[in-house]
């Protein structure tokens, strides 16, 4: 959630920074309203239980003949006590539904449009060329990606991998988390089913709710759409004693990608189930917009050790999600679309998390909200293809980057040069 003290210091500004991600002002408006009325019945109910509380105190003190009328007061300030509570509960609700769908304040720098409107901020390595025609992941792969199982068993956009994609995809996840501890990040096994109160904190719900599995009412609980959730629940509804505090994630992954056709669907490109080595930092305020960058430098240490083709990318307001002020993506060039595709994103959330999670961090003058920020290290599958695309020899065979090698433990994989 956004600060509430914003809309009754500098409403403008809130007003002004909303319009950006398409807010009209009377929405913004209304919201101020609706945390001016709850502020105004909380000073009601305090007001009200004051009165109660010395009305009744006085009973005791008084003269015999003046305690009837003093109780029939003391009950009617009850009476009013719990309406005006009742009434607070009636705004402080409506507050939180308003709320909790208003999206975080975007950064001044982040660039404004939607899809297509992105700033390159740099483009790094060599596109690859070929002196044969290049084969897509689905051929490269070949029997090692089963399409037809998955479907069979699971439904469409679910896959089994075998054999060397199963070799390839866990070495590239060792490969990721080495790079994040050498940058001080503990590796965490998060759990993949979580509560409400996470997906809640880390503005997943309500927003997205459509494109979240779920599970039923005996269990109500939530499968992640990635590790950061679980990483941020973490420290739910806690007082911290030090920040910075990093963590790598790795987990499996869920998401519905409701509406999503054509190329996206092709191979493994955009399933529903897929791993994927998550970064989470939990900072002090001052200290986000430099571990924002940290973050970027990891992912791009990944996947330039990997030898890919890639621009990173200032992502448009229009495409950030509820809880992100500003993201960076890195978009590598996948050879068979002839396109950059997103493959890593990171975003910097503010204090926007911490305030719907309630993480503090405890401080000289009393406890602050800190700030929390996410980094795709590594997501596969399509880091898979990336590099099996990229690295493709004329024989159908994969050349292993050499930071890769030792993960693998092979120069060489599918087609014949690997003796597959």
């Amino acid at each position: 959630m956004i600060d509430p003290r914003l809309l009754r210091d500098d409403l403008d500004h809130v007003i002004s920074a909303l319009s950006r991600r398409g807010m009209g002002e009377g929405e913004v408006r209304d919201l101020a309203a609706l945390e001016e009325r709850r502020r105004g019945l909380v000073g009601t109910v305090d007001d009200a239980r004051a009165a109660q509380k010395e009305a009744s105190s006085s009973i005791g003190r008084a003269a015999p003949e003046d305690r009837p009328a003093m109780i029939e007061r003391a009950s009617e300030l009850k009476a009013e006590v719990t309406a005006a509570e009742d009434e607070l509960r009636t705004a402080e609700a409506a507050w939180h539904d308003a709320a909790e769908r208003i999206p975080n304040l975007p950064h001044p720098d982040a660039p404004d449009g939607h899809e297509g409107d992105g700033v390159v901020l740099r483009t790094v390595g060599e596109r690859p060329t070929f002196d044969f025609e290049p084969r897509d992941h689905v051929e490269l792969l070949g029997p090692a990606l089963d399409m037809e199982a998955g479907a069979k068993v699971s439904g469409a956009r679910f896959t089994y991998l075998k054999g060397d994609a199963v070799r390839l995809q866990l070495g590239l996840v060792q490969y990721a988390l080495s790079v994040a501890q050498r940058h001080g990040h503990l590796p965490v096994l998060p759990p993949v089913l979580v509560r409400r109160e996470a997906m809640f904190g880390t503005g997943f719900l309500p927003t997205d709710e459509q494109q979240i599995f779920r599970t039923d009412e005996r269990d109500d609980l939530y499968l992640t759409g990635t590790s950061e959730v679980a990483l941020a629940g973490l420290h739910l509804d806690e007082i911290l004693e030090e920040v910075p505090l990093r963590y790598v994630g790795y987990s499996p992954c869920f998401r519905r990608e409701a509406g999503t056709y054509g190329k996206d669907t092709h191979g493994m490109f955009r399933v529903h189930q897929f791993d994927k080595v998550e970064l989470y930092s939990f900072v002090g305020s001052d200290d986000a917009a430099t571990e924002h960058q940290r973050l970027l430098g990891i992912e791009e240490e990944v996947f330039g050790g990997l030898g890919l083709h890639y621009q990173v990318v200032d992502i448009p307001i229009g495409d950030l999600g509820p809880s992100a002020a500003r993201k960076f993506d890195i978009e590598a060039w996948m050879p068979a679309q002839e396109a950059y595709r997103e493959v890593t994103s990171t975003s910097d959330t503010t204090d926007y998390q911490a305030r719907r999670l309630n993480t503090r961090v405890r401080g000289e003058h009393g406890t602050d909200l800190v700030n929390t920020l996410n980094g795709t290290a590594l997501a596969l599958p399509r880091a898979i293809i990336a590099l099996v695309e990229t690295h493709q020899q004329a024989d159908g065979s994969v050349a292993i980057p050499t930071a890769l090698q030792p993960f693998v433990g092979a120069e060489v994989m599918f087609g014949p040069a690997s003796g597959g």
